[in-house]
């Protein structure tokens, strides 16, 4: 109904995330900046809040197709599991072989795997979804990985995305 009245080439209202029909509101359009400011400084940590159905995996979506190929980029939108089963998920995203082993070994590989890139000129970007429903073992995991860097520059971006409640859990000691 909507596309031939309007003349529109897609349904304009869905409950997929299509950053190719983004409605920047102010709000977005903050969001937008501060994602882009992380992401161009290179800061550790990118945080990223609002209530659900705000347009959060939108956002992170449009902002994905915008980086281009300098970025190596992994998402995990699942966010079910244990804090051992992190750092599988996060050498599998960026289809790094892993195999079974233990935690360190899958540290040191994902570790290898950034020097690797660093030295490619390239920079790496893992981006978690729903990371309000992460364990405090999982997030602590998480933080744990803002120390893989060099002597002057961090490896790994990691952006959270998660509705409010998150903002509140990374406020607590």
């Amino acid at each position: 109904m909507y596309e031939s009245h309007y003349g529109l080439t897609a349904k304009p209202f869905s409950i997929v995330p299509n950053p190719a029909i983004l409605f920047l509101s102010k709000n977005h359009e903050n969001a937008l900046t501060y994602l882009e400011y992380g992401f161009s400084e290179k800061a550790g940590f990118i945080l990223l809040t609002g209530e659900i159905g705000a347009g959060k995996t939108t956002l992170v979506r449009h902002m994905m197709n915008k980086m281009g190929s300098q970025f190596e980029v992994a998402v995990i939108f699942n966010t079910n599991f244990s804090s051992d089963q992190l750092f599988r998920l996060i050498l599998n995203e960026f289809e790094v072989e892993c195999g079974k082993m233990e935690k360190e070994g899958y540290l040191d590989r994902l570790y290898r795997f950034l020097i690797d890139r660093y030295a490619a000129g390239r920079h790496v970007l893992l981006i978690i979804d729903e990371a309000q429903n992460l364990t405090d073992d999982a997030l602590e995991d998480i933080r744990m990985l803002s120390n893989l860097q060099t002597d002057d520059q961090i490896l790994l971006q990691i952006m959270l995305v998660g509705q409010p409640e998150l903002k509140q859990r990374l406020n607590r000691p």
